[in-house]
């Protein structure tokens, strides 16, 4: 498959990985760092070294999994590191793992001495078809998902498909969540081919060239979210609030994609109720999410509780919660602000499925 074209840098399908070879040659670096996770580290960086038993000359930096992980005070830990390795302004940091390592990853290199280069592998179907596309780079705060962060864009992407080998149909299935809404917002046929599958596990190497493609197309056009690009927070206003709620409170929390998920449905209410979403679109997002995903049991009385991690949302304007939501399945509108109470009555919907 050809790479996918952005702005600044390239998207590389690449299951031999030779490709990072010829990345690293475009510039004389002076050290390789290679950023992993606990998980990353044992299944993936094995693979890496298979593959590329060239590259030898590198140092690990390695971060515990997990989202309740990608806090400020583990990016200093990396930051920490690079400086113990003596890292200067040419060193490069390759950032090999999921969501959390893309994520913190970028920012950690972004903002050490300034800015150093980085290359996003992503392992993962959500870092593949969402985290590391697109420039974004950011930590967790308190209760707020990435609300710390910059745009940055990575020297390259480099995505191998070989990696989702390593996966359980959980953490799969996780991923689809990004996957189902590129259909949603841009692509009412990619949505229905989408859908039409049995489990995540049966996605395609096409299927995800696509729903990069989608993403890229969007970012490309926006790519400092002022307009465009806030279709791709579809189900991540109330998505998000539900997933720090998880991450705080509950034992087995919700992963990223379970959480959108459950935030794409109540925000398909909302679209239903405020820009004419019809009832056909409503029910068939509905029944396609919890086709993958099954029914979360929102604990009661914690509407209050989820609506004050929203107030925090970073998409927010003067105080008031903003939404992208879809007026028909492959079309997205953005900036529509949302009254509390009609918030909260999209929870009780999501419960009464």
């Amino acid at each position: 498959m050809k790479p996918i074209e952005n702005s600044s840098y390239e998207v590389f399908f690449d299951n031999s990985l030779k490709s990072l070879n010829q990345v690293l040659s475009r510039k004389k670096y002076s050290k390789i760092f290679i950023l992993t996770d606990e998980m990353t580290g044992q299944y993936c960086l094995p693979v890496l070294q298979e593959k590329l038993p060239e590259l030898t000359d590198f140092d690990i930096i390695e971060v515990p999994n997990g989202e309740e992980n990608k806090t400020i005070d583990f990016c200093i830990g990396v930051w920490q590191m690079l400086l113990e390795f003596e890292a200067d302004r040419n060193a490069v940091l390759i950032n090999l793992g999921g969501g959390v390592v893309t994520d913190m990853g970028g920012f950690a290199a972004s903002t050490f001495k300034r800015g150093i280069d980085f290359i996003q592998i992503p392992t993962t179907l959500l870092s593949q078809v969402d985290a590391s596309i697109g420039g974004k780079t950011g930590v967790d705060l308190s209760d707020v998902k990435n609300i710390i962060g910059t745009f940055a864009q990575p020297q390259a992407v480099i995505i191998a498909t070989d990696f989702l080998k390593t996966l359980d149909e959980r953490q799969m299935t996780s991923g689809f969540a990004e996957v189902i809404k590129h259909g949603i917002i841009a692509d009412a046929d990619f949505f229905k081919e989408i859908t039409a599958l049995e489990s995540a596990k049966e996605i395609t190497e096409a299927q995800i060239y696509h729903s990069v493609e989608v993403k890229n197309k969007v970012v490309l056009e926006d790519p400092f979210e002022k307009g465009l690009r806030k279709t791709l927070n579809y189900g991540h206003t109330i998505g998000h609030a539900i997933e720090s709620w998880s991450l705080k409170n509950e034992k087995k929390s919700l992963l990223h994609g379970e959480s959108i998920a459950l935030g794409m449905i109540c925000e398909a209410y909302l679209a239903k109720e405020i820009i004419g979403l019809s009832e056909s679109d409503l029910e068939l997002i509905t029944s396609s999410f919890l086709k993958f995903f099954g029914k979360y049991k929102i604990r009661q009385g914690i509407e209050q509780e989820l609506l004050e991690i929203m107030k925090n949302d970073k998409k927010n304007v003067s105080g008031k919660i903003n939404f992208s939501l879809p007026n028909k399945i492959g079309r997205c509108q953005f900036d529509i602000f949302v009254d509390e109470n009609l918030i909260k009555e999209s929870l009780t919907f999501y419960q009464s499925l």
